[in-house]
């Protein structure tokens, strides 16, 4: 079963909190988005292969360490796009493709829209990065997607998420394992009364993470 890790780290707790605040503007919200994905992605790639790297300093001869797993980062359009950038200085051979997934407001499945993969696999390991795990259904269709193309070890990093989703990735791929900044409540449920949120949101979430980014909302 891929394991969910979910950060307990005070300056994530911190900037998720601000997150969420319906104050925090659109350049805000995107400086926190990335910087909150730098910190999640640290976290994510704790167990990447090393091998040994002598290197020369001014004095002798250190005893050094160098990646051996190429990194794939595979933003879901186009919320995990503001996730990119941070993690891209974190790692800045790091391959990006893209691919875009809208959920679709009546039936809350994914429809691709967008894949900019090569042929065959380049990377050892993949990153989707996805603001928030909602109902699960865009992170289960990429994985689908990755996996179909070969790629062979795949990990979710995302912001905020809700049992729902994170009980429906790990069902559907029990073999990746999930970063998250925060784990919610619930989703909100069909809505009653005009005004009332739309169906499958993160409660208490910080609302549409796409809009809040592109000041679209």
């Amino acid at each position: 079963m891929g394991t969910l890790f979910v950060s307990n780290h005070p300056l994530i707790q911190h900037k998720v909190t601000l997150l969420r605040n319906t104050e925090t503007e659109p350049k805000k919200f995107r400086e926190l988005i990335r910087e909150v994905a730098m910190l999640l992605v640290y976290e994510a790639t704790a167990d990447l292969g090393l091998k040994d790297c002598p290197v020369q300093t001014p004095l002798a001869i250190a005893a050094g360490h160098e990646l051996t797993d190429k990194i794939g980062l595979v933003p879901i359009l186009r919320a995990g796009l503001g996730m990119v950038d941070g993690i891209w200085e974190m790692m800045p051979a790091a391959e990006v493709w893209h691919i875009g997934l809208y959920r679709d407001h009546q039936s809350l499945k994914p429809v691709q829209y967008y894949n900019k993969l090569p042929v065959h696999p380049t990377v050892q390991v993949c990153l989707i990065l996805d603001p928030m795990l909602a109902t699960g259904g865009s992170a289960v269709a990429t994985v689908d997607i990755l996996k179909a193309w070969g790629a062979k070890r795949i990990k979710y990093v995302g912001i905020i998420g809700a049992p729902e989703g994170v009980e429906r990735l790990q069902k559907a791929h029990p073999d990746v394992d999930i970063h998250l900044a925060a784990l919610d409540d619930h989703l909100t449920p069909e809505p009653e009364r005009p005004g009332d949120p739309p169906r499958g949101y993160i409660v208490p979430g910080l609302g549409d993470a796409g809009d809040r980014q592109f000041g679209t909302g």
